[in-house]
C-alpha cells in the first residue's frame, strides 16, 4: 500500500486550487437515473470514490463518459434495465445506497447491497428504508441486499419527518420524490450545501422543488425529467482542510475558489485560535504568523451550519500544538476519535471521555511512523506531519485518495517536504 512520508517544519505559501465537492458530486452522479437524456456535471474532482461511483452506474447501464482530464462527466442511462447494484461495487462505499432512489422512482425496482466505507460509526440505511417506505416502496432485506418494489403503479408523494436531520436519506428522497405522483414534504431535512446543490441540479433537469438549504423542503413531482449541465460546488471540506494545514504549519495560502460563505461556523472558530482569514477575489487567503501559537478553543460537532464533522480529525490534529486546554465534542458519530492514539503517538495530550477529547496543547509533535484508520483521520495525520519536528510516514492512505485530490501534489507546491511512496 501507498504511504505519505513528510519532513515537517516547512511553512506554506502559494495558491491551491480547490476541487470540486465529493459528497456533492457523489449525490449529484445517481441523478443521471431520472432520465433519457444525457446529464453532465462539470467541476467534479478526480477521486476514488467517484471512480467506484462511475463503475456502479456504468453496470446499471449508465454510459459514463469523461473529459478535461476526468473534470467532466457526461453520464446517459437512456436505456437501463439493471436494477441491481452488487455488493462487490457498493461494499467499497457508503454513499452507493444514492442509486436506491432513482431506481425505484425509475425502473419500479431496485436491489442495492447494504453499503459500506469508513468505519467510523454505525450510518444505519433504516432512515433511507422508512422514508421511501412511506413514498410507496415495499422494501425487505434479503442476504445482505436491499430489495425494493413499488407498492402501486408508482411512488406518490407524503409528509415525511426524519427522525434525524440525515444528509443521504434528504438526498434519497429528493431523487426519488422529483419523479413521484405529487407533493412531498419533507420535514427535518439536512440542511447541508451538498443537498442545495442536487436541488439546484434537479431543478435545471426540470424538478419542482422549493425549500432546499431550510429544514423543510417540498417537491412537486413530475412526469419526466431531461437532462442537464451542471457545475459542482467547491469542497468545503477540502477547503478546510487547507486552512487548517496552514494553521498548523504557518505561512500564507490562497484557496483558490474556497468560499467562506460555507464554512462560516468553522471560520469562526478558526479566527479565534488566531488564524487569519480574509475573503479575496480569488477564493479564501489564510494566514498564520510562525510566531503566532495557535490558541486552543472548544469545538462541537453539529449538523450544517455547525461544525462539520469531517473536520473534526483535522481540527483535533491543530489543537494538540494549540496555547492551553480545549475540549472537542463529536455529536454525530460515536466512533470518530481513531485518530487520536495516532496523535498521541506524535505527543500529543489528549483524554477520550466517551465522545469528548480533552486535549491539552504542546509545544510541538514529533515526527511517527503513523497508521491511517479513515478518510478524514488519514489527513488530520498528513496535517501532523507538517507541524512535526522530524520526519513522519502516514501508511493506509488509500482512503485519502476517496476525498483528496493530489494532496501531495498540492502542498508540496506550496512548500511542503512531502511526497508519496508508491508500494
Amino acid at each position: 500500500m501507498d504511504s505519505i512520508e513528510i519532513k515537517g517544519g516547512q511553512p506554506l505559501h502559494g495558491v491551491i486550487e480547490i476541487a470540486g465537492a465529493k459528497n456533492a458530486c457523489l449525490a449529484l452522479m445517481p441523478a443521471s437515473l431520472l432520465t433519457d437524456q444525457p446529464l453532465t456535471l462539470t467541476n467534479a474532482p478526480r477521486l476514488s470514490d467517484i471512480a467506484t461511483m462511475t463503475q456502479l452506474l456504468q453496470t446499471l447501464g449508465v454510459e459514463v463518459r469523461e473529459m478535461k482530464e476526468g473534470q467532466v462527466l457526461s453520464m446517459s442511462a437512456h436505456d437501463i434495465e439493471e436494477h441491481q447494484a452488487d455488493y462487490n461495487i457498493v461494499r467499497k462505499m457508503r454513499a452507493s445506497i444514492l442509486v436506491l432512489g432513482p431506481l425505484i422512482a425509475r425502473l419500479g425496482r431496485a436491489a442495492v447491497s447494504l453499503p459500506g466505507g469508513c468505519a467510523i460509526g454505525a450510518r444505519p440505511v433504516n432512515i433511507h428504508l422508512d422514508a421511501l417506505s412511506q413514498l410507496g416502496a415495499d422494501i425487505e432485506l434479503e442476504n445482505g441486499y436491499i430489495m425494493a418494489s413499488l407498492r402501486g403503479t408508482a411512488l406518490r408523494g407524503a409528509v415525511i419527518k426524519l427522525p434525524i436531520a440525515s444528509v443521504g436519506a434528504t438526498e434519497n428522497l429528493l431523487l426519488a420524490a422529483s419523479l413521484a405522483k405529487g407533493t412531498t414534504v419533507i420535514d427535518n431535512a439536512a440542511q447541508e450545501p451538498e443537498i442545495v446543490d442536487l436541488a439546484n441540479c434537479l431543478r435545471k433537469m426540470g424538478a419542482r422543488i422549493i425549500g432546499d438549504g431550510t429544514k423543510r423542503i417540498e417537491i412537486e413531482g413530475v412526469e419526466s425529467l431531461k437532462g442537464a449541465t451542471h457545475h459542482v460546488i467547491s469542497d468545503r471540506i477540502e477547503t478546510g482542510t487547507y486552512m487548517l494545514a496552514v494553521a498548523m504549519a504557518g505561512g500564507d495560502i490562497t484557496l483558490r475558489h474556497g468560499c467562506i460563505n460555507l464554512l462560516a461556523s468553522f471560520v469562526e472558530k478558526l479566527e479565534e485560535a488566531g488564524v487569519k482569514v480574509a475573503e479575496t477575489a480569488q477564493g479564501i487567503h489564510v494566514q498564520r504568523g510562525l510566531s503566532d501559537r495557535l490558541q486552543a478553543v472548544n469545538v462541537s460537532t453539529e449538523p450544517y451550519p455547525g461544525f462539520p464533522t469531517d473536520l473534526q480529525a483535522q481540527m483535533m490534529a491543530a489543537m494538540s500544538i494549540s496555547k492551553g486546554q480545549c475540549q472537542l465534542e463529536e455529536t454525530i458519530f460515536e466512533n470518530r476519535f481513531m485518530h487520536a492514539p495516532e496523535l498521541m503517538r506524535m505527543g500529543a495530550n489528549i483524554e477520550i471521555r466517551g465522545r469528548t477529547a480533552l486535549i491539552e496543547g504542546v509545544d510541538s509533535l514529533r515526527g511517527a511512523p503513523l497508521m491511517a484508520t479513515d478518510l478524514r483521520a488519514s489527513v488530520s495525520l498528513v496535517l501532523a506531519g507538517l507541524a512535526a519536528e522530524g520526519h513522519t510516514i502516514v501508511n493506509r492512505v488509500y482512503h485519502l485518495d476517496r476525498g483528496y485530490e493530489m494532496v501531495e501534489e498540492k502542498l508540496a507546491a506550496c512548500g511542503a517536504e512531502i511526497r508519496r511512496a508508491r508500494s
